[in-house]
């Protein structure tokens, strides 16, 4: 697995500086981190909600190897929104960086894991519900309402 180390001076404060060594995650341990944090609906299996900023910060926690001797990063103090029990913001987008890099995340799943994708907050909602009641009052699917998938693929080719 590939490392990335990084050397953390005092522009973040004093209990901050030193060195910092980040690993890359296996493809099953940042699923299941997704996972842990993701809500499904039940019947549809679309995304009801994610909590972005939990992902990202067990992710940064889950690939950091080795940190100063005082142990000032911890997976409490990377989720914390209290100035003074957490991280400052600079921090963690360097680590941000880091581990996105690390574990092959897309500028636009980066964008979308610190909210900056289109407005979104920190938590994304799903669609609308997929169902609908009837006149009955019972609930229908409309799955089978959707438009069908194109039949037309985009391909690339390289000279």
């Amino acid at each position: 697995m590939r490392t990335e180390t990084v050397i953390v001076g005092e522009e973040f404060g004093r209990e901050f500086a030193g060195k910092y060594v980040f690993q890359e995650l296996t493809w099953a341990k940042r699923n299941r981190i997704i996972q842990k944090y993701t809500k499904y609906h039940s019947l549809t299996g679309h995304v009801v909600s994610s909590d972005y900023v939990a992902i990202q910060a067990e992710t940064i926690w889950a690939s950091l190897k080795e940190q100063p001797p005082q142990k000032p990063i911890t997976l409490e103090r990377l989720l914390s929104e209290d100035p003074e029990k957490g991280i400052p913001i600079g921090l963690g987008e360097l680590f941000s960086q880091i581990v996105n890099r690390l574990n092959n995340i897309s500028q636009e799943e980066a964008a979308f894991l610190s909210g900056r994708s289109e407005g979104k907050g920190q938590t994304q909602q799903s669609q609308p519900s997929d169902y609908a009641k009837n006149s009955g009052g019972h609930q229908t699917s409309s799955l089978n309402n959707q438009p069908k998938p194109s039949n037309s693929s985009s391909s690339s080719s390289t000279s």
